[in-house]
């Protein structure tokens, strides 16, 4: 199965990534440290990319789009809708 989106939790140091396939099956669940994060996604496909828009998102947003997969950035607002939980939703 192809992974064709991902959400990205961005943090300080762990990473959390979940993605999917276009049938919506789960294909990734995994949490990488920030020296790992690039070496996972030269690795994958060009997919869909959706995160937070935070501090460093249009950093990491720049270097993900640079490996020629499309980012979104989403507002706090609208991320907020889709918690599990109030503090760790990863």
């Amino acid at each position: 199965m192809m992974t064709t989106t991902i959400g990205l939790d961005l943090a300080k140091s762990v990473f959390q990534v979940h993605g999917v396939s276009s049938e919506g099956q789960v294909t990734v669940r995994r949490k990488l440290r920030r020296a790992e994060l690039m070496r996972f996604f030269r690795d994958l496909p060009p997919c869909l990319i959706g995160m937070e828009a935070c501090a460093t998102a249009h950093y990491w947003a720049r270097e993900l789009s640079a490996l020629g997969h499309e980012v979104r950035l989403m507002p706090p607002s609208y991320v907020k809708a889709y918690l599990r939980r109030q503090k760790n939703d990863a």
